[in-house]
């Protein structure tokens, strides 16, 4: 089984700079075109396996919205992939098939996943359009901090706070506010859950 992230970015024409923060966060998820590739100016497709697939979507909507003005829609698929060539956008799958599904229905909500198993999408479908509330609402900072921390797991908030400039309280301020523990709980239950799956 493996995951195939379908997205695109939000407002992309507003703000030129988010072009080079998303290679950045797709070079550290895979390599191009094999495990990535953007396509049509501001959409882009990824590759990773189901456990690592809500960490790259909360990786890359904490790095596209650290700039202004810009937000990522993503859908994940869940399924196999039964075509392999040397590029992603080429290849297929049931796991191709629900992502792109997925993309298609999503219209205000940013962040939906599609299985073939329907309890298990209801629920994560619901956990996620709670979790995309906190997530939605970010500031560029909350983006910002909450991405490095997603990044650097190990750093605790002074190492964090000496590598991004801003003093400890500012940092745990800013990761209660993202909801850092939280959506950290969330991705520990996917993961656990995929487990049973």
């Amino acid at each position: 089984m493996i995951a195939i992230l379908t997205a695109d970015i939000i407002n992309s024409r507003t703000q030129q700079n988010w072009l080079p923060v998303l290679k950045e966060v797709l070079n550290h998820l895979g390599d191009e075109p094999k495990d990535w590739e953007i396509y049509r100016g501001d959409s882009f497709q990824l590759e990773v396996s189901p456990k690592k697939a809500l960490y790259a979507a909360l990786l890359l909507k904490s790095g596209i919205k650290s700039l202004e003005g810009v937000d990522v829609r993503i859908a994940i698929g869940l399924g196999n992939k039964t075509h392999n060539v040397g590029k992603i956008t080429e290849s297929n799958g049931s796991a191709f098939i629900n992502s792109g599904t997925c993309f298609d229905r999503l219209k205000k909500q940013t962040l939906a996943l599609q299985s073939d198993d329907s309890i298990f999408d209801a629920q994560f479908n619901l956990i996620f359009e709670l979790a995309c509330l906190t997530m939605d609402n970010w500031t560029p900072v909350s983006a910002q901090v909450f991405h490095q921390k997603l990044l650097h797991p190990q750093l605790n908030q002074t190492e964090l706070s000496e590598m991004l400039g801003k003093s400890q309280s500012t940092i745990s301020a800013t990761l209660n506010r993202a909801g850092y523990d939280e959506l950290t709980k969330m991705l520990q239950y996917y993961s656990q859950t995929l487990n049973n799956y």
